[in-house]
């Protein structure tokens, strides 16, 4: 085991809104997909809740590194796979669940060298997988435009253009290199924080982390991979960490519920899908009180659980539920929209 696996090991890691995901899926048999092993907190959970094997899925191979010292005592009932969830349905068929915990994972944040968080200093990295272009090629290549439309789109970032002319005047000075770096110049160009409030590099850091990742598209294919894998019965129980990956799986399981609405009454009528999803969860369930005691990273955690129905498996247009239209594998794709 590498010295950083080692290092974030010792941390305890907690699995945000494991007891009310077990319970809404109980009772919990059969064959199960964690298509976000991380540190495989819901792996170990479901496992022993009654989970007969559970494919565990991560890009990041330090998942792996970092389970070599426990997964081995649940023998054949683990098989872990590196690769993406929205393959899932090439690792594994006729699933009884999916479990999707979205976003970066505590070990990830915890890890300085892989440049997710502002808090430490390191590289300007936050890719999950480890290849592709990190953060510091976006931020240090792509234009001005496009760094806005990215922060906003991605991170909700409403001083998106203030913070692009920013890094694009600095940069020509020094190129991007570190997290401290970055959060620094951000901090510098926004209103002081007050107490309480996120910092002011929240926003811009998430967005830079979705696009490097391309986080909207993976949550896009992935379920409809988890659609094609999961067997009549099966359940799909996704936690989402902000308004934009929640809005997207609301509208995904609504749309393959039936649950659109009904069309105009002076349109011809259209012949609908029968659903590929019941919804078991009609409002997004969030922490308790103990559970924001014991893990404040769960504060802006949301949890919905759907049951796959006999229909054949479909597709839905990203347009309709949300899906942001920029590219992530070319950060100089323009987007529409107000700033």
């Amino acid at each position: 085991m590498s010295d950083a696996a080692s290092n974030s090991a010792d941390a305890p890691h907690i699995p945000v809104l494991l007891r009310p995901l077990l319970s809404g899926v109980s009772p919990v048999f059969g064959i199960w997909l964690d298509g976000t092993f991380g540190a495989g907190g819901y792996t170990k959970g479901l496992l022993e809740a009654g989970a007969d094997k559970v494919f565990g899925v991560d890009r990041d191979p330090l998942a792996f590194e970092m389970a070599d010292d426990w997964v081995a005592d649940y023998g054949e009932r683990i098989e872990l796979v590196e690769g993406v969830f929205s393959k899932m349905d090439e690792y594994a068929q006729d699933l009884d669940g999916v479990v999707l915990d979205l976003g970066v994972s505590s070990m990830q944040l915890d890890l300085a060298e892989r440049g997710f968080s502002f808090m430490r200093d390191g590289p300007l990295d936050m890719r999950m997988s480890q290849d592709g272009p990190s953060a510091a090629d976006i931020v240090n290549n792509a234009d001005e435009a496009a760094i806005a439309d990215i922060l906003y789109h991605y991170g909700e970032e409403r001083a998106s253009r203030r913070i692009a002319k920013a890094i694009v005047k600095a940069r020509e000075l020094e190129p991007f290199n570190s997290t401290l770096q970055l959060a620094d110049l951000i901090e510098k160009n926004l209103p002081r924080t007050k107490p309480g409030q996120s910092h002011a590099a929240t926003r811009s850091f998430q967005g830079l982390r979705i696009a490097v990742n391309d986080e909207y598209g993976e949550l896009f294919r992935g379920m409809m991979a988890a659609e094609r894998a999961l067997k009549p019965g099966g359940l799909l129980a996704v936690v989402t960490f902000h308004s934009i990956e929640d809005r997207m799986v609301k509208k995904y399981l609504q749309a393959r519920a039936g649950k659109t609405g009904g069309g105009s009454r002076y349109a011809p009528e259209v012949q609908k899908e029968v659903p590929a999803f019941e919804l078991l969860t009609r409002k997004a369930v969030g922490p308790d009180e103990q559970e924001l005691a014991e893990n404040p990273r769960s504060r802006s955690a949301k949890l919905r659980i759907a049951r796959r129905t006999d229909a054949p498996a479909g597709t839905v247009d990203g347009k309709k539920i949300g899906m942001p239209t920029l590219s992530a594998n070319n950060p100089n794709t323009k987007t529409k929209g107000k700033r």
